[in-house]
C-alpha cells in the first residue's frame, strides 16, 4: 500500500495548503498601496501550491521504510525528472526511426563537419565528404589495431587527434572474449548514452510496469573499480555502470554511499546483501548483467546466516575485511531488527531455491539486467530459480563504444533491440562475408529482416567505420528502423577445422540435450578446441571439450546423455556433421565440474586481466591453457 499513513508528509501538505489559503487573503484583502506584500504572495502562492502537489504525491507512493526524508525527495525528483526525460526522448527516436535515411545521413555529416580539423580527419579528408557512399569509398573498414597510435596520444594529452572534444575517460573493455582494449570517450557520447538511452529505457519500463512507479529501494550489484590515471590524468577504466559514474543516484539504493568505498568485491558484496536483505520492501534487484545477479544469489546461501545475524544485532559481521571508518559509517545505518532476522532465517532455512526472491522481498516488481547473448543462460536460471515470479527486464544494447540499441518492448522474451539511429552511423557485413577484410557493407535501409551481420559502427567519441565484433541478426522493423537479437561475438566460434560453429548454435544444441538430463539442469558451460588440452584421444583429428556445471553435482550424465551434445550439434550444423561423418573432428568431449567452478573461473579471469566485475561475462570458448587449468582441476568425472 502506498504510504499515506507518513504523518510528517501529511503535516508538510496540510501546511502547503494553509499558506495557500492566508496567501489568498493576503492577495485579495490587503490594502492596495502594499504592493510588496502582493508581489511576495503572488511569488510564493504557486510555490507552495507546487509543493503541495509533490508532497501529496510523495505520500501515495510505496516507499522503502529506510528512506530519509532527504533520500526520498532525492529519488522523487530522479524518477520524475527521468520519466519526463525519456517522454521526450522516446518522441524523438520514433520519429528518427520514421526517417532513418535522413536521420543517419544528418548524423554523419554533423560528425564529418564537427571532426574535420583533427588529425584523423585531416588524413581522411572528411571535409570532402558529401554522402555515405563517400565516407564508404574514402575511408577503410577498421579494428582496434587502427586506433591504438591515435589513442596513445590522446592519453599523453594531445588535442584533437580523432575528435575535437576532449575526452572524459578512458575506457577499458571487458577483455572476456578478447583482448582488453582502451577506447575514448568524450563527454558526448556520454551524455547521448542519458538521454537517449537510460531516459527512453525507463520510460518503457514504467508504461510496461508502472508499478514501478514508486519510492522503493533498489538493490544494486555493483562494485568501485579500480581507477588508473592517464599520462594527461584522465581517468583509465570500465565505462560501464559504477558507483563512481553514479553518484548522483547512490541515494536511491539499497547499500548506503559508505558500502561504495568497499573496492574488494566479497566484502562489498556481502554488504550488498546485507543492507539489501534488512529492507522488506525493497522494489527492484539491479546489476548490469543477469550472471552478476545469479552469482549474487550463490553468495547469499553462503552468507545469509551470518547476515540475518548482523540484522538481529544491528552491527556489521566483526570478521568482515573492511576499513574501520566505513564500518562505523555502514553501522550508524544499522539498529536492531529481530523480526526481520527471523523472518529471513524461515525463509532460507526451508533450503529451497524456487521464488525465493519473491519470498524475502514481497514487493519486488523487476530484475533489471542484460539477459541476451551469453547472458540468456544465467537469466534462465534466475527465471527457473530465485527469482521465479519477478519479471526480468534487458533495457539497453550497449558497449564500451557506446549506446547501440533500446529493448522498448520489456515483456518481450528473448529480448530484442531497435537500433537507435540518432546515436552512431551504422553499417552492417552480411555475416558470411565477416571474414573478409574490406567486405562491402550496408545501411541501415538496405537490411533485411531474417539475416545475420556483423556491425560496424562510427560513434561521437571517434571509431570511424569501426568493426567491434558484434553479430546480430535482424528480426524485424520499428517503422523503418532495424530490430536486432544479440547472437555472438565475432571470434566466438569453434572452429577446429574450419566449420564455424556460432556460439548461438552450439548454445541450442545444448539447451535441446538439457532435455535430456531431466532432471538435472544446466547452471553454466565453456568450450575449449582440443589444441589447448594434452590429452587429444583415440585421433589425431580435433574436437571440442564442453565443461559443464550442473544444479546437483552428486548426479554424474550418463554416458548416453553425454553424447546428446554431439547429436544436437550433428542435427543443428550440416558443415560440422559432414566433419564428423569424415571422421576429420571427433565427438565433442562433455566434462561436468564441480559447483562453484565457475565461480571460480570468475575470480581467476578478474585477477589476470583488466575485466572488473561490473563488466565480466562468462567467456563461452576459453583461449588460454591458464583459464582451462581452472576448469580441468575441477573435473568430477576424471574423464
Amino acid at each position: 500500500m502506498p504510504n499515506l499513513g507518513d504523518w510528517k508528509v501529511w503535516c508538510g501538505t496540510l501546511l502547503s495548503f494553509l499558506v495557500l489559503y492566508l496567501l489568498n487573503h493576503i492577495i485579495f484583502d490587503v490594502p492596495c498601496h502594499s504592493i510588496f506584500t502582493k508581489l511576495w504572495a503572488g511569488l510564493l502562492a504557486p510555490v507552495c501550491g507546487v509543493s503541495a502537489i509533490v508532497c501529496f504525491d510523495v505520500a501515495r507512493r510505496k516507499s522503502s521504510t529506510f528512506h530519509t526524508n532527504r533520500s526520498k525527495f532525492d529519488q522523487y525528483v530522479a524518477i520524475t525528472g527521468l520519466s519526463w526525460m525519456g517522454w521526450f526522448a522516446r518522441r524523438k527516436m520514433d520519429k528518427s526511426c520514421k526517417d532513418v535515411i535522413g536521420t543517419q545521413n544528418s548524423l554523419l555529416q554533423s560528425h564529418l563537419k564537427e571532426n574535420a580539423e583533427t588529425q584523423y580527419g585531416r588524413k581522411y579528408g572528411f571535409s570532402d565528404i558529401h554522402s555515405r557512399e563517400d565516407y564508404v569509398k574514402q575511408l577503410p573498414l577498421t579494428y582496434i589495431s587502427h586506433y591504438e597510435p591515435y589513442i596513445q596520444q590522446m592519453m599523453k594529452g594531445e588535442q584533437k587527434i580523432l575528435t575535437t572534444r576532449p575526452p572524459v575517460i578512458f575506457a577499458v573493455t571487458s577483455g572476456t572474449s578478447g583482448k582488453s582494449s582502451i577506447l575514448p570517450m568524450t563527454g558526448k557520447q556520454r551524455l547521448l548514452f542519458f538521454i537517449q538511452g537510460i531516459s527512453v529505457a525507463y520510460h518503457s519500463l514504467l508504461k510496461e510496469f508502472p508499478e514501478n512507479n514508486n519510492l522503493q529501494k533498489t538493490l544494486k550489484f555493483f562494485y568501485t573499480p579500480q581507477w588508473r590515471k592517464s599520462e594527461c590524468g584522465i581517468l583509465i577504466g570500465p565505462n560501464s555502470s559504477s558507483p563512481t559514474n553514479s553518484k548522483h543516484l547512490l541515494n536511491i539504493y539499497s547499500t548506503p554511499k559508505a558500502g561504495f568505498e568497499i573496492l574488494s568485491e566479497p566484502e562489498a558484496l556481502y554488504v550488498h546483501l546485507l543492507f539489501g536483505l534488512r529492507d522488506k520492501s525493497l522494489g527492484m534487484l539491479e546489476a548490469n548483467f543477469s550472471s552478476i545477479i545469479l552469482s549474487s544469489f550463490d553468495a547469499l546461501y553462503q552468507n545469509w546466516s551470518d547476515i540475518a545475524d548482523d540484522i538481529e544485532r544491528g552491527e556489521v559481521n566483526p570478521k568482515l575485511n573492511i576499513e574501520e571508518s566505513i564500518r562505523e559509517e555502514l553501522n550508524s545505518c544499522l539498529k536492531p531488527d529481530p523480526q526481520r532476522a527471523k523472518e529471513i532465517r524461515e525463509i532460507m532455512k526451508t533450503g529451497s531455491k524456487v521464488g525465493i526472491g519473491k519470498l524475502l522481498w514481497p514487493d519486488c516488481n523487476l530484475v533489471l539486467a542484460a539477459d541476451s547473448g551469453s547472458f540468456d543462460l544465467p537469466a534462465k536460471v534466475l527465471r527457473e530459480t530465485y527469482c521465479k515470479g519477478i519479471p526480468i527486464y534487458s533495457p539497453l544494447y550497449a558497449a564500451s563504444e557506446g549506446l547501440l540499441g533500446l529493448n522498448i518492448w520489456p515483456k518481450k522474451h528473448p529480448s530484442q533491440y531497435v537500433l537507435t539511429p540518432q546515436s552512431m552511423f551504422f553499417e552492417f557485413i552480411p555475416v558470411e562475408l565477416s571474414n573478409e577484410d574490406q567486405p562491402k557493407t550496408l545501411f541501415m535501409d538496405e537490411v533485411e529482416k531474417g539475416k545475420e551481420y556483423e556491425l560496424v559502427i562510427t560513434n561521437a567519441s571517434g571509431l570511424c567505420r569501426y568493426r567491434f565484433g558484434d553479430i546480430v541478426k535482424v528480426v524485424d522493423f520499428y517503422y523503418q528502423c532495424p530490430v536486432i537479437e544479440f547472437q555472438h561475438r565475432k571470434g566466438q566460434f569453434l572452429n577446429v577445422r574450419g566449420e564455424k560453429t556460432s556460439e548461438s548454435l552450439f548454445y541450442q544444441a545444448l539447451v535441446e540435450a538439457e532435455f535430456a538430463w531431466f532432471p538435472q539442469k544446466l547452471v553454466n558451460y565453456c568450450c575449449v578446441e582440443s589444441l589447448l588440452i594434452d590429452d587429444k584421444g583415440n585421433s589425431y583429428a580435433p574436437f571440442y571439450h564442453l565443461f559443464l556445471e550442473l544444479e546437483d553435482d552428486s548426479k554424474l550424465l550418463t554416458q548416453g546423455q553425454r553424447e546428446m551434445v554431439d547429436k544436437e550439434l550433428c542435427s543443428r550444423s550440416y558443415v560440422y556433421q559432414s566433419f564428423r561423418n569424415k571422421g576429420s573432428i571427433q565427438p565433442v568431449r562433455v566434462h561436468q565440474v564441480k559447483s562453484g567452478t565457475f565461480e571460480e573461473l570468475r575470480k581467476f579471469i578478474i585477477d589476470n586481466t583488466q575485466a572488473s566485475a561490473n563488466q565480466y561475462k562468462v567467456p563461452r570458448v576459453l583461449k588460454t591453457k591458464e583459464a582451462v587449468n581452472v576448469l580441468l582441476k575441477n573435473v568430477l568425472d576424471g574423464k
